[in-house]
């Protein structure tokens, strides 16, 4: 049967295609105009690959985030407070199988960023902690108030937002970004040095690992898993292997502040985002160090004594697996692995990079990129998979339509996608 006549039939989808389970942003919720049943229900509001199909799920759902599908396909959105709308979630159903959802159901009223579904949990990350919320199977409404899991976590303007991933043998990792842009004694100030060591350290830039099961965790319970990770904001477990990755905003403001240093290109092209295999003990160098995708390794950083050529104590940080464009903004990914995804998406992540604000003299990203792996390792290689979101050319983030911030996989093998925005929630899924 076709999509098309399957969608106005009110049919379920029969798909076996693509996708799996990661700052500012403004703006009241607008809704989109209704969609005409009769008219192609792939609304071609983004581009995606040739066979796909991107649908409009939800036409806003206020300040979302990051975003999580249970097997029966419902859907969870972690929200922002936003003037006069509090945070919490928004669960989502399709109960007629069109590719759209006309149910829905709002709880909790404290500002969520990361999302996660453990067995009959949801998992949410707060700004300063992570709440457990008893959910049984078939509920969009949790059965009874929040578990604090984790408390106390450090919070400040920069970066506020804390990201999550469940490993399956137990522990819950939790991204906590950086206060700063690069630590110096007096921030984002042209000329200023950075503070060694740098304090922040201690207690962010880090991605920290806490106990599942455990309530009323401390920062200091957990063990710092990771660290020089300026914000690990996209953080995902590979379904296959149990290892983490994520994929890191890099500094700013190498040109504004170092322009002795750097030309106007290389401020815009430098440091890269990296996407990172996070082991054990892992230091990846900020902020005495970044990514340079030029000659693609570490260099240190202006602020140290770098001239944008001197690796130094640099040499001793981990370095990425993939350095990415500068600047695009990183903040979820998901793993798609498994014979119910289309070639060449059976095996891979999908990164939601929420856009730059200081990459001139255009800003980029605003996209979902394909990481493809073989077997348990990333082979190296990326492309953009879905594009469009901000709908053209644009000179700032302000003038950008939408924003990708979440990514997740559907059981049927759809991808969703969710707007900080509008709070949009596309499904793409093949034709």
């Amino acid at each position: 049967m076709e999509l098309k006549t399957a969608l106005q039939a009110g049919h379920p989808f029969l798909l076996t295609a693509a996708v799996a389970a990661l700052f500012a942003c403004g703006g009241d919720t607008v809704p989109d105009p209704p969609v005409d049943p009769d008219d192609d229900p792939c609304d071609g509001s983004i581009q995606v690959p040739d066979g796909f199909c991107a649908l409009t799920y939800h036409t806003g759902v206020g300040a979302a985030r990051q975003l999580v599908v249970r097997e029966n396909g419902d859907v969870f959105v972690a929200l922002r407070n936003r003037g006069n709308q509090s945070g919490g979630v928004i669960a989502l159903r399709d109960v007629d199988g069109d590719g759209k959802a006309d149910q829905t159901q709002r709880w909790g009223d404290v500002a969520g960023s990361g999302i996660a579904l453990g067995d009959g949990v949801l998992y949410l990350a707060t700004d300063n902690g992570v709440l457990r919320y008893p959910l049984a199977a078939g509920s969009l409404t949790p059965s009874g108030p929040p578990e604090t899991i984790v408390e106390g976590l450090p919070s400040a303007r920069n970066h506020p937002t804390k990201s999550i991933a469940l490993h399956p043998d137990g522990g819950i990792f939790v991204g906590i970004g950086s206060p700063s842009n690069a630590c110096q004694v007096i921030p984002r100030t042209a000329g200023q040095p950075g503070r060694d060591p740098c304090p922040e350290l201690n207690t962010r830039a880090g991605i920290w690992r806490f106990a599942s099961d455990q309530l009323s965790q401390e920062l200091a319970d957990g063990e710092l898993f990771s660290t020089g990770v300026r914000n690990g904001a996209a953080l995902a477990v590979h379904p296959g292997s149990g290892e983490l990755y994520a994929v890191i905003h890099g500094r700013d403001q190498l040109r504004e502040l170092w322009s002795s240093l750097y030309t106007a290109a290389e401020g815009s092209e430098k440091p890269s985002e990296e996407f990172v295999h996070v082991r054990r003990d892992t230091d990846f160098g900020w902020p005495y160090c970044y990514h340079d995708p030029a000659n693609n390794t570490k260099v240190l950083a202006p602020e140290y004594g770098g001239d944008g050529e001197e690796i130094g104590r640099c040499a001793d940080m981990d370095v990425p697996v993939i350095g990415l464009p500068a600047h695009w903004a990183p903040n979820a990914m998901a793993f798609a692995t498994g014979g119910n995804f289309p070639q060449p998406y059976r095996n891979g992540a999908f990164v939601a990079f929420h856009g730059s604000w200081n990459r001139t003299p255009f800003q980029e990203g605003y996209n979902v990129v394909w990481i493809p792996f073989e077997g348990d390792k990333p082979t190296g290689e990326w492309e953009v998979f879905a594009d469009g979101f901000a709908g053209g050319r644009i000179g700032s983030s302000n003038q950008a339509d939408n924003r990708p911030t979440g990514v997740a996989a559907g059981p049927d093998g759809s991808l969703y996608v969710s707007d900080s925005l509008r709070g949009k929630i596309w499904k793409i899924v093949v034709e």
